[in-house]
């Protein structure tokens, strides 16, 4: 017993202290403590005590350990607190219109050993809590007000104790309740005001129209417009936000300053002022602006256009805000603040909110924290939030990164404001995530001509009865003498009567304007359309300058350890462009980042194993052997060296990448930014993105994107998930001018395509369909001049073909032209000439009937394509060519799965479709499906 005797001496807060430390990680503390934090949490029942005197029986070893009783009490008293640290927050009054699930055990003294003639009593724990020595009645009410009121807060699961204690100490001040001046209070009032008589108005003037109220959870706008301007006092210069419809209407008018004419127009269904945008639903647009806040700062506002995939526009704010820091801000994160509004089922139910908090704390992905508010309705559409998940909240996702989770009563305008404040006060000292449930209704259905007591009858019951936040703030105002009777009214007339106005004024116009967001960084692109997206552009480059490029990245840096294979690469790299002349596909696509580069563009690339490949071709990045010190030798083509090339291995997610490099392409035209696939059909794990964004945010919403996606593409026998990167649906998705979608062949090609993709005075997203075996296949080279003085090709020509000669023409893309050229060179066959269509979309169908005119003696024309029939490009070729109907065709069969799983049958069919293409008769289609 001797050996527990420092106990009755130990200091009731470093006591505390220590036993947190035990919960996160029990062999962190000294054995001692360790036995007797054991002995305690599991010896509870097994206690015996005398007048002055506990012991407990350790649970597992049997030992007994006495201690005073004093100390054991105060022991006692430790564990309340630490319960409602932990678990106050299931407990609180955070419910504004049912009653909360019951949880056990509850925070009752009993359960931590304490009872009612305890409550008088004084204890040094209320040191703990900054209240100094307490009684245990005061203690407990102290708790109560900091963690069973309003606001519920999660946050003892983080690891770091520096950052809980900031927490605890933040919430200890005023017992978690703000103290506003009365001008705070009539601003709180004053925005609840506008957001309430916005959607009234709209009510009225608009009647059955959706327009995704936020009626119930109001209190979101004043708390909005606290943390811009809190915000922008802490040095915040630009604020990036992405939500989903649930509010939309009201952030925009009055968070973002939007004109109210401009939302009336969009009600009023007007057709656009420009022909080449279809535009899209008022709840969607993104908008930015410049706002003044009261203190004189000003600030850049931007609320990203967002599709009705609720969750996809996170993963774009991500990016969007780490483009503005890497280009306006280096190093600071601290500038440009990301917040993200969810609706309830949406975080919870979409995966895509966790793929986006993964990103959080990554080098390449990082904003310095993200402020997640959450728009709680309790419902989804008609879902209850019991069959919506499985977790105790909405918001658990945010345990990931171990985020404080404050879950907030809606009603309470004051602790709203108060949650966001604290949010903004951990994120700018901590860099971290921080998620705010605000936990209100839906006082109408889905949209406003939904009948939601259909499937919600007793919750409408209710909601129907309910006080609006604003009526409830103001009562309390009234009863504190700040407002009197006609403070209100005066507000709400005065609101109104703005709105009627700018109505007004919206029905004189016949035109709605879309307006570009971000057009500050979008100054010098216009938009172009597909007859432009055809002009050849000056891609060429000085030998001079591309051999001083060549010269780095061809040469390791001195008296550094490195793999004898890497040393070997990058010697055949040497060689390649100051011997042989015959440069690879890594090196033309290297020389391609180097000159942009070396011409001031960024490069920013991303994806799963990038910085080595997939296929192990960049090595982009160099380890050192023994220290994995990284080199990255186009970070060095010159000193002082202004653009750089970042490259950053992703993690294993699709769609939250692709949204953010997408955000990032939205908010750096300047930057090469590059999405690389793991294997091209892995896109398909992002097809919202490409079929909502990068395929039709132009035509949407007037954005323009030069996000350039890399799949790796080709049938080598590697199986249904491994062969063809889908093109197909790219191209189905292909319209007038929306994307450009290559096939090339060439490593020359490539690197003109790149820096075509930046020279041009637009943006456009590009899909380049990129090799595998040809990485390295000996014929896959182009010379030095090619680099120098060449241009993107969208068709090649057959070099090697004798017009009078051919017989046949055929028009192939990619890698299956090699295949197709093994052939032609073993079978000799001069009457067959091979072009490969380098640009799929838009199609080059003036150079296609050029050749065709050039070979007009041909007996036949015949699109070959690895692909099955209903994959590849043939039914692009179809719909965009006119000319096709008449080509025969070579391909696989039609089949469901892209590709075999064996080897020897993918083989035999890649055969048939070689077979057919130069002799007519070998009709694969005709042959038994094998």
């Amino acid at each position: 017993m001797d050996k527990y005797s420092f106990l009755n001496a130990a200091n009731t807060a470093f006591f505390a202290d220590l036993y947190d430390q035990y919960l996160i990680n029990p062999d962190s503390v000294e054995p001692s403590w360790r036995a007797f934090f054991q002995g305690f949490d599991f010896g509870m029942e097994t206690s015996s005590s005398a007048d002055d005197t506990v012991t407990i029986e350790h649970a597992t070893s049997g030992e007994k350990i006495e201690i005073s009783q004093d100390v054991y009490k105060e022991f006692q008293v430790i564990r309340l607190i630490d319960g409602y640290r932990s678990r106050g927050h299931l407990f609180t009054k955070t419910n504004p219109v049912r009653e909360r699930r019951k949880y056990s055990p509850t925070l009752a003294i009993d359960n931590f050993g304490l009872e009612k003639a305890d409550l008088n009593n004084v204890f040094n724990a209320g040191d703990i809590l900054g209240i100094g020595p307490s009684t245990l009645q005061e203690i407990i009410d102290h708790l109560e007000a900091i963690y069973c009121d309003a606001i519920g807060i999660e946050y003892m699961y983080i690891r770091n104790p520096e950052r809980k204690q900031w927490i605890q100490n933040w919430l200890n001040v005023n017992d978690n309740h703000p103290k506003f001046n009365d001008d705070e209070k009539k601003n709180i009032l004053r925005k609840l005001n506008e957001a309430i008589s916005f959607e009234n108005f709209l009510h009225t003037k608009y009647v059955g129209q959706k327009r995704f109220s936020l009626e119930g959870n109001e209190s979101l706008i004043p708390a909005l417009d606290t943390l811009v301007e809190k915000a922008a006092d802490m040095g915040v210069q630009q604020f990036v936000m992405g939500m989903a419809h649930r509010g939309r209407l009201n952030v925009l008018t009055n968070i973002f300053g939007k004109s109210a004419k401009d939302i009336f127009s969009e009600f009023d269904g007007k057709d656009y002022e420009l022909d080449i945008f279809d535009g899209d639903v008022k709840y969607h647009l993104g908008w930015t602006s410049d706002r003044k806040t009261t203190s004189g700062k000003k600030i850049n506002m931007n609320i990203a256009p967002n599709p009705s995939h609720l969750e996809t526009v996170g993963a774009v704010v991500e990016g969007i805000t780490r483009a503005k820091q890497d280009r306006h801000y280096k190093d600071d994160f601290s500038k440009v603040l990301p917040i993200v509004v969810h609706g309830d089922a949406a975080i919870a139910g979409q995966g895509l909110a966790y793929e986006v908090v993964q990103m959080a704390l990554l080098d390449g992905y990082k904003t310095g924290g993200t402020i997640h508010i959450v728009v709680n309705n309790q419902i989804g559409f008609t879902t209850n939030y019991l069959d919506g998940r499985s977790s105790t909240y909405c918001t658990d996702v945010g345990k990931v990164t171990l985020s404080p989770v404050l879950h907030v009563n809606a009603d309470d305008a004051e602790a709203v404001v108060h949650a966001i404040t604290f949010a903004l006060d951990y994120r700018m000292r901590y860099g971290r995530d921080v998620f705010i449930d605000l936990l209100g209704y839906r006082k109408y259905g889905h949209n406003e001509g939904d009948e939601p007591r259909f499937t919600q009858p007793k919750l409408y019951k209710a909601i129907s009865k309910h006080e609006n936040p604003r009526d409830i703030y103001a009562d309390k105002l009234k009863k504190e003498g700040v407002i009197d009777d006609s403070y209100v009214k005066k507000l709400e007339d005065d609101y109104k009567a703005s709105l009627e106005e700018k109505l007004e004024d919206s029905r004189k116009e016949d035109k709605t304007v879309i307006t570009p967001f971000m057009q500050d960084e979008w100054k010098g692109f216009n938009p172009a359309l597909e007859d432009k997206m055809m002009d050849t552009i000056d891609t060429s480059y000085p030998k001079d300058k591309l051999t001083q490029i060549a010269e780095t990245i061809t040469n390791l840096p001195k008296g550094k350890k490195f793999m004898r294979k890497i040393e070997k690469l990058i010697k055949e790299r040497n060689k390649m462009f100051f011997e042989t002349d015959k440069l690879d596909w890594a090196m033309g696509e290297l020389l391609a980042y180097g000159s942009l580069l070396e011409e001031g563009f960024a490069v920013r690339m991303s994806g799963q194993d990038v910085e080595r490949g997939t296929f192990s071709h960049r090595h982009a990045v160099i380890k050192l052997e023994d220290s994995e010190e990284e080199v990255v030798l186009l970070n060095e083509l010159k000193e002082n060296q202004n653009a750089h090339f970042d490259v950053y291995n992703s993690l294993l997610s699709e769609y939250g990448v692709v949204g953010f490099d997408y955000g990032y392409a939205m908010a750096s035209p300047d930057t090469l930014t590059i999405w690389e696939a793991q294997f091209g059909d892995f896109s398909n794990g992002a097809q919202i993105m490409i079929d909502q964004y990068i395929s039709a945010a132009e035509d949407k919403w007037k954005l323009q994107n030069g996000l350039v996606m890399l799949l790796p593409h080709g049938y080598e026998g590697q199986g249904a998930e491994h062969s063809s990167a889908r093109m197909e649906r790219y191209l189905q998705l292909c319209a007038k001018d929306n994307m450009f979608v290559a096939d090339v062949t060439t490593p020359a090609n490539l690197f003109h395509l790149l820096r075509r993709q930046m020279k041009a005075d637009y943006r456009k997203p590009l899909i380049v369909f990129t090799p595998k075996s040809l990485l390295r296949h000996p014929k896959v080279v182009s010379s030095v001049d090619e680099f120098v003085n060449g241009s993107f090709q969208t068709v090649i020509d057959d070099a090697e073909a004798s017009v009078k000669k051919v017989k046949t023409l055929v028009f192939c893309t990619g890698k299956f032209y090699y295949d197709l050229l093994a052939a032609k060179e073993e079978g000799k066959r001069e009457d067959v000439a091979l072009v490969r269509i380098e640009q799929l979309f838009p199609l080059p169908t003036s150079e296609m009937r050029k050749i065709m005119d050039k070979y007009s003696s041909a007996e036949e024309v015949v699109w070959a394509q690895e692909e099955p029939r209903n994959m590849g490009a043939w039914s692009h070729l179809l719909l965009h060519f006119e000319e096709a109907r008449t080509f025969r065709v070579a391909s696989r069969r039609f089949y469901a799965a892209p590709a075999a799983g064996s080897a020897t049958r993918s083989k035999r069919r890649h055969q048939q479709v070689i077979e057919y293409v130069f002799d007519k008769t070998k009709d694969n289609m005709q042959r038994k499906a094998k």
